[in-house]
C-alpha cells in the first residue's frame, strides 16, 4: 500500500489568525527567534495499488474539488516513503 500526502496551506497573501495566535504564543513559552508561523492541514491517503500518473491525477482531483479551498489555499501533492514494519 502507498501513501500519498496532500498539504495544503492558506496562500500567502490570505491572514492566518491562527498562525499568528501560535507566533504571538512561543515568546511567552520560551521559544525565541520565529519570524513567522503559517498553520496548514496535511492528509494521508494510503492508496491501494501503484502510485502511477493516473492515481497522482486522481488525488491531485481530490485536493481541488474537496480537500482545498482553492481560492484561499495552496496544495502540494507527493509520495511518502513508508518503512517497512520489523518483523
Amino acid at each position: 500500500m502507498a501513501r500519498v500526502v496532500v498539504d495544503v496551506m492558506m496562500k500567502p497573501e490570505i491572514l492566518d489568525p491562527q498562525g499568528q495566535a501560535v507566533q504571538r504564543a512561543l515568546p511567552r513559552l520560551g521559544f525565541e527567534g520565529i519570524a513567522d508561523v503559517r498553520q496548514g492541514k496535511r492528509f494521508e491517503l494510503d492508496l491501494e495499488g501503484p502510485v502511477d500518473d493516473a492515481a497522482l491525477a486522481r488525488v491531485r482531483e481530490m485536493a481541488e474539488t474537496f480537500l482545498a479551498n482553492t481560492v484561499i489555499e495552496d496544495y502540494t501533492v507527493r509520495v511518502e516513503e513508508r518503512e517497512e514494519a520489523a518483523a
